[in-house]
């Protein structure tokens, strides 16, 4: 688990688009497409997070997606001749807005994906939670 851990928080660190696998190269490592690959699952249990993963990936890449459009209007806004302050706050909050539905978004899955585990994968998985927590983000699903 320390290797894994390590892992974790390496790929936490780099974690740029979400469904993208990381994997260090050269490495036998398993891809890290989310939490619950940091988690021995049964074959049944890694079933069950991929399907709960077509959904929720492509939902969640919607609005990064839409949150980088934002934020490129956001960066033009900021930097026009004539600066429109009501559109520029239009635009942070609509950023705002999707931000905030992105972490729902995350925290739903995480609550769907709890409730597959064992009481030990669950406390294992809530160590990943909190490392992940703890620096900031949402790991492999943050916008960074």
């Amino acid at each position: 688990m320390k290797i894994k851990g390590f892992l974790c928080g390496l790929l936490a660190g780099v974690a740029g688009t979400v469904g993208v696998n990381y994997w260090l190269r050269g490495s036998n490592e398993p891809q890290v497409r989310g939490y619950l690959d940091l988690i021995d699952l049964t074959a049944d249990q890694r079933r069950k997070v991929e399907a709960i993963r077509e959904e929720f990936l492509p939902q969640v890449a919607g609005i990064r997606q839409e949150l980088r459009r934002r934020r490129l209007e956001l960066a033009d806004l900021l930097f026009a001749p004539q600066l429109e302050r009501e559109r520029i706050r239009a635009a942070t909050e609509d950023i705002s807005r999707l931000q905030l539905q992105l972490e729902e978004a995350v925290i739903d899955h995480i609550i769907e994906e709890n409730a597959l585990l064992t009481p030990d994968q669950q406390r294992q998985f809530h160590r990943v939670i909190v490392d992940q927590f703890r620096g900031g983000g949402l790991g492999v699903h943050d916008v960074r």
